[in-house]
């Protein structure tokens, strides 16, 4: 009886551990997608809509309609902003044309940190 009690705890003992590691390397796998950057850049043109979307991780969501000639067809570019700094600055800045910095974060495994992969984290006016 004895016996089995060891080895049942010990069994335990390993469960929790290997679900520990898991939980540790998701968490590094989250941290370093979050925080490194296959691309950034500046997009510029007008914000067509912006709004604060999620069910449980509320994030902002907008799109961009950028034009390179006149007379064609607008290309729309879809980000996330997660700053409510910037936010309020891309609303005080609606209607007028604006450039946006953006991050590329390839990987995320969830729309609970943002729809798109593009985070902008930063908005200029453009005269």
């Amino acid at each position: 009886m004895q016996l089995n009690k060891q080895k049942l705890s010990s069994w335990w003992k390993g469960l929790i551990l290997v679900v520990v590691a898991l939980l540790a390397l998701a968490g590094l796998y989250l941290w370093s997608v979050m925080n490194w950057s296959y691309s950034n850049g500046e997009r510029a043109g007008y914000v067509q809509k912006f709004s604060r979307k999620g069910w449980l991780c509320k994030t902002w969501e907008g799109e961009l309609s950028m034009v390179a000639m006149p007379g064609s067809m607008p290309e729309k570019f879809a980000f996330t902003v997660r700053d409510d700094m910037v936010a309020d600055r891309i609303n005080a800045l609606m209607g007028k044309r604006v450039a946006l910095v953006y991050d590329q974060h390839v990987g995320i495994p969830s729309d609970c940190f943002g729809e798109t992969a593009y985070f902008v984290t930063a908005v200029k006016a453009v005269e």
